[in-house]
């Protein structure tokens, strides 16, 4: 397949919080791509930094070695981690800031993809969603195993219990990594935080995706028609990075 051409939009807002805690980035490197989406926790400012820290670790990875491969996303996000952990060393005050990440790599012909906790990934093709990255999260065990649904995950009182951050006290376990995928013309990429996607439901996601020329057209559209209109006041920071392959 000849090298595609890779588009996208990102959007990332407050919703009804003070702060934004979620970060995302993009890099284009040697006609390589790297996109990261990322969702800051611990309060106090921590979850801010947090985010911004291993957004720009990420990307100053990639763009030292762009390479579309497990190997690269294991580097980027164990470099991730440690920027997290000697942030935390020369700032006791944010001993306890960690951050949720999901990251893209693409070269046009090939996309892998990696996350740590709930920022999630979604795999469109032909109009339809195929894939999504498995949240390391309390209810998405309770799913896999199936006490409960799929859908019941944005509604479990347990839903913000994440299992595996970066900067988390435990070590990390770096297993969630895609197979190389082979890109299609028209195959559609949503990295979002846990803000956004728990306002929007996946047939919702499909329905926006096929009133769109461009992924700024789809972003918009799940959160003008789908996300405001659901979310309650207090409703939380949410990130969308949609990725157009043409």
């Amino acid at each position: 397949m000849p090298q595609s051409q890779l588009i996208h939009y990102a959007l990332s807002r407050p919703g009804g919080r003070e702060v934004n805690e979620d970060t995302c980035k993009y890099t284009n490197h040697k006609k390589q791509f790297c996109y990261v989406v990322a969702d800051g926790l611990g309060g106090h400012g921590g979850g801010d930094i947090a985010s911004q820290t291993a957004t720009n670790a990420t990307i100053t990875t990639f763009r030292r070695w762009p390479s579309i491969s497990s190997n690269s996303l294991k580097s980027i996000i164990h470099n991730a981690d440690t920027a997290i952990r000697k942030h935390k060393e020369t700032a006791p005050n944010l001993a306890n800031m960690h951050t949720t990440i999901v990251v893209m790599l693409s070269n046009g012909k090939h996309a892998v993809w990696a996350h740590i906790g709930d920022s999630r990934l979604y795999h469109f093709r032909a109009g339809r969603y195929i894939n999504r990255t498995r949240d390391h999260s309390v209810p998405q065990v309770m799913a896999d195993a199936g006490d409960i649904s799929e859908r019941a995950i944005r509604y479990h009182e347990d839903r913000n219990r994440v299992l595996r951050s970066l900067g988390d006290e435990r070590s990390l376990a770096i297993d969630s990594i895609s197979k190389p995928c082979v890109l299609q013309r028209g195959d559609a990429f949503l990295l979002c935080t846990d803000g956004f996607w728990e306002h929007v439901l996946e047939l919702e996601m499909e329905a926006e995706l096929a009133k769109s020329n461009t992924p700024e057209d789809w972003i918009k559209r799940m959160v003008i028609d789908r996300l405001l209109r659901r979310a309650p006041s207090t409703y939380d920071n949410y990130t969308a990075l949609g990725v157009f392959v043409q």
